[in-house]
């Protein structure tokens, strides 16, 4: 295992020079990019109707190409998933990312091509592991397995016959794998793939409680139930009594923070260490390059050409969009993305803050829209909206407002949920029908909060208070936000509002 260990490190080691090179021709890279991505665009049926063969220049592509979301790009997506080729990419694509859906469709798939999935998620996985065995070098990372909680796969839902498969970007990747790589990770890959959620976290329990587990990979959310269940089955006080030589966790997809503590006590380890990702079905974006910053470096060379829309200029109907180059540090972003699996100009609903430009190195800002999530669930305002009007219309009720915010996991053991404060004009005629309503339509458009939602694993049912009248409106005039464009914020990401909102209830209930 020493022989093995030096060598992958060493392996690894060899890719810091192209990351270096990136980090300091940052422009030079991203314009080799695009030249790249406008030559193979030109093949494609997209790139013929917008006139790709035409431009000479970024000012060409920004006014010829317009900017999307996902509904926007959803036919061309469709066209593929029913089996055409050669309408966004160059390449045969075989592939989709599954992930939460929009206002009008439960889930997005995302094109997933060869290129895609070698030169942008795999590079990334590669990147992150380079970078980190570089910043510890009495790492023994490859002395023992790699833990990784897969998604899961499903057929393609518009061609069931067709050869194209779908599923969460963790599973499509994992499926892929080349051999090397499913040799150092645990546990089988007929496990990590399982379906169904309640019998996958006991079967993954069971497989890799007695592996020497060195790392982890994954969403906090389905670490934590894991890491539960096996204390639960060895009778062990934390994870370290169970893998001895487990040495650090590289996370994702949600917000770190809130599970902090929770990790400490799961792994009291002053030793442990923690390395963020920004790597969504889309791409890989990001990675946590140095240990004593929370900062992510931008990763430039992975078949990812972007381009960022200042805030203030979100809502316009052509609004300002910047090239890496222009950007400011401190200024908030929504980024466009344009890729090597045929996604153009697209809009991914997230937003950053630079805090450096050389490197370029962020740090997540939030959404482009308000929305929950705390556990991966991706829970968008038009979902919460679409929800409650359903529970209120069943109901006979009339909804005046209401905010959602996330509960936490907490050391007790209790798990996750989400929080809602409702104000009705007419109350429903079954409170607890609502409640059942609310999350049940929720579940039916929302796949991601389903999956955390099933059989209590990650969500348990939601929690909701009903406000008497005046509430918000209270809330708002103490924050002198009354009137004019102030707005209750539906939902949000941590409990600042909830928090502030709760003592007025209780003052109500007096």
């Amino acid at each position: 295992m020493e022989v093995l260990n030096s060598f992958m490190t060493w392996i690894f080691k060899n890719r810091l020079g192209q990351i270096d090179n990136f980090k300091r021709n940052p422009v030079q890279v991203q314009e080799e990019i695009f030249w790249e991505l406008i030559e193979a665009g030109r093949k494609t049926a997209f790139g013929k109707e917008f006139g790709f063969s035409f431009i000479k220049s970024y000012q060409d592509f920004a006014r010829q190409v317009p900017i999307l979301d996902y509904d926007g790009i959803k036919p061309y997506i469709d066209r593929v998933m029913k089996g055409e080729q050669f309408v966004l990419w160059n390449t045969e694509i075989e592939w989709f990312s599954k992930s939460s859906g929009t206002t009008s469709s439960r889930s997005k798939y995302i094109p997933v091509s060869e290129e895609s999935l070698e030169e942008c998620h795999y590079k990334g996985g590669k990147d992150m592991v380079s970078i980190y065995v570089n910043n510890f070098p009495d790492s023994r990372l490859f002395a023992g397995k790699n833990l990784t909680i897969g998604g899961t796969l499903e057929k393609n839902p518009l061609n069931p016959e067709g050869t194209a498969k779908a599923g969460d970007i963790s599973a499509v990747i994992m499926q892929n794998l080349p051999i090397w790589a499913q040799i150092v990770r645990t546990p089988s890959l007929e496990t990590a793939l399982m379906s169904e959620w309640e019998a996958k976290i006991e079967k993954m329990a069971r497989e890799t409680m007695d592996e020497n587990v060195v790392s982890i990979a994954g969403v906090p959310t389905w670490t934590v139930v894991l890491m539960k269940r096996i204390l639960e089955i060895k009778g062990a006080n934390n994870i370290l009594e169970v893998w001895p030589n487990l040495e650090v966790f590289f996370h994702g997809a949600v917000a770190f923070g809130p599970y902090r503590s929770l990790f400490k006590e799961l792994i009291p380890s002053d030793k442990m260490r923690y390395m963020e990702t920004y790597n969504a079905s889309e791409g890989f974006f990001g990675i946590q390059d140095r240990p004593e910053s929370d900062e992510l470096l931008l990763l430039l060379d992975y078949g990812i050409f972007y381009e960022f829309i200042p805030m203030e200029e979100w809502e316009k109907e052509n609004p300002t969009v910047v090239p890496l180059q222009d950007v400011e540090v401190g200024k908030n972003y929504a980024i466009l993305i344009s890729t090597n699996g045929g996604l153009w100009r697209y809009k991914i609903g997230d937003t950053i803050k630079f805090t450096s430009t050389y490197p370029y190195r962020f740090r997540i800002s939030g959404r482009t829209k308000h929305f929950i999530n705390a556990f991966g669930e991706e829970v968008i305002v038009e979902n919460a909206e679409k929800a409650i009007e359903y529970a209120a219309d069943c109901t006979d009720a009339t909804i005046v407002n209401f905010t959602a915010a996330p509960v936490y996991f907490d050391q007790s053991g209790a798990k996750g949920a989400h929080e809602w404060i409702v104000e009705f004009k007419t109350h429903p005629n079954d409170e607890e029908k609502f409640k059942e309503l609310l999350d049940s339509q929720l579940r039916s458009i929302n796949s991601d909060y389903d999956a955390k939602r099933h059989k209590g694993l990650a969500l348990t049912e939601p929690i909701i208070h009903i406000a008497q009248a005046g509430l918000f409106e209270s809330w708002l005039r103490k924050k002198g936000k009354l009137g004019g464009q102030n707005k209750v914020p539906r939902l949000a990401n941590n409990r600042e509002y909830l928090d502030e909102l709760l003592p007025l209830l209780k003052e109500q209930e007096v």
